[in-house]
């Protein structure tokens, strides 16, 4: 018996400890998911000034190898030349994961996204998960912004 309110006790602690929905504000997650949404919205219409305004300045994105994307201004010169040569729109969307931490929300998900050539070439389909990371951020049209990305090839 003595061994067992230890045991209790630590785990009303651990499990008293863990961030839950319940924590969060219904405004706070309603505004970060707009904010995913928007996001995909922006790539739908090929929109670079609505995509850069939900990402914070110091935005860094990860892609795999070298292919790694630091600052706004390096997202704008990507994302121009991208949209020059080929229309992006995320055709499915799966939340795996939606962490929220004081000011600070992590996603992961799956993703599908279907790029459609300009050139007449046909249309491809690329598979993903990303780990987003979002911040808090008043310059954001949402209130949130990305900060951090990791993306690789969905399994």
């Amino acid at each position: 018996m003595k061994t067992i309110i230890p045991l209790l006790l630590m785990a009303i602690l651990a499990f008293g400890c863990q961030p839950t929905d319940n924590m969060v504000s219904a405004a706070d997650k309603k505004a970060l998911l707009k904010t995913t949404q928007a996001i995909r919205d922006g790539f739908a219409r090929g929109d670079v000034p609505a995509i850069l305004a939900l990402h914070h300045p110091e935005v860094i994105k990860y892609f795999g190898g070298k292919n790694v994307v630091i600052g706004r201004e390096a997202m704008k010169k990507g994302l121009t030349e991208m949209f020059a040569h080929s229309k992006m729109e995320f055709v499915d969307h799966e939340l795996e994961s939606l962490v929220f931490h004081d000011n600070t929300a992590v996603e992961t998900s799956i993703f599908t996204i279907k790029v459609t050539h300009k050139n007449g070439a046909p249309p491809t389909l690329a598979h993903g998960r990303a780990m987003v990371v979002y911040v808090k951020y008043k310059d954001s049209p949402t209130g949130w912004a990305s900060i951090r990305e990791m993306a690789q090839e969905a399994p």
